[in-house]
């Protein structure tokens, strides 16, 4: 069995590369995809073929996007990473923020595991 925070550091890699292969090389076809901000669901992406169409489009968002894992917490078929968020803009968004504005922010995402394979991710920020 891969080790899991192997699969995880993967994941993590391919994002910060914007790589969406390597993201995906883990997942799921049944994938549950979750963003959290600030309590309320923001996002709820359904299988495979919706997460690569998202992640896909998110690789435009930004010029740079780092994700550094802080901490490992592990739980049955579970695993929870700390992380510290940091991105520069790459277009301009409608909440106001500019192209080439920073983003840091601390946050956690939570691996659910089926064997070998990521079945649920939550992000929550």
């Amino acid at each position: 069995m891969k080790n899991r925070e192997e699969i995880i550091n993967n994941y993590i890699e391919g994002y910060n590369s914007f790589n969406v292969s390597k993201m995906m090389k883990d997942l799921s076809d049944e994938i549950v995809f979750e963003n959290i901000q600030n309590g309320e669901t923001t996002m709820t992406l359904n299988g495979i073929d919706e997460f690569k169409t998202q992640a896909e489009i998110a690789k435009n968002y930004f010029s740079v996007r780092q994700q550094k894992i802080k901490s490992f917490w592990h739980e049955k078929e579970k695993c929870e990473i700390e992380i510290e968020y940091f991105g520069v803009l790459a277009i301009d968004f409608p909440n106001g923020m500019k192209k080439g504005g920073e983003i840091k922010l601390n946050g956690k995402s939570i691996f659910e595991f089926n064997d070998e394979k990521i079945i649920r991710l939550t992000d929550i920020s």
